[in-house]
């Protein structure tokens, strides 16, 4: 089992830079592959972006392409969100997730694939 804490939200200007953070704990951290999802208010629960378990393989959705980066560190058990150039459209709360199966680029979107959540952080980007 995996427990997931999300920190690095705030308030940022658009055109602004955030880095997210998503510690874990347990001794498996490396056994998971990881993701971060968001969800905006009065909207489902979407996906961002996913890494493999090694770091070798990384997905993202359309609409963060070219501005979001996600890599981990397995010897920090920390995954990270780094988005550059923000957008209002990107405000929600950001969530990191675990899932204990292989993530490719035909699941890693798919909510029902990943086993542990973090609570979420906030993530404000003002116009």
């Amino acid at each position: 089992q995996v427990q997931l804490v999300e920190s690095g939200g705030g308030l940022v200007q658009a055109g602004g830079s955030l880095r997210l953070s998503c510690a874990a704990s347990g001794r498996t951290f490396s056994t998971y592959a990881m993701g971060w999802f968001r969800q905006a208010p009065g909207k489902e629960r979407e996906s961002v972006a996913a890494i493999s378990r090694s770091g070798g393989n990384t997905y993202y959705a359309d609409s963060v392409k070219g501005r979001f980066t996600i890599s981990r560190d397995n010897a920090k058990k920390t995954v990270y969100l780094q988005m550059n150039s923000l957008k209002p459209d990107d405000t929600a709360v950001y969530f990191c997730a675990a899932s204990i199966r292989s993530l490719y680029s035909g699941n890693y979107y798919n909510r029902r694939e990943y086993d542990y959540w973090g609570q979420g952080t906030q993530v404000t980007v003002s116009s």
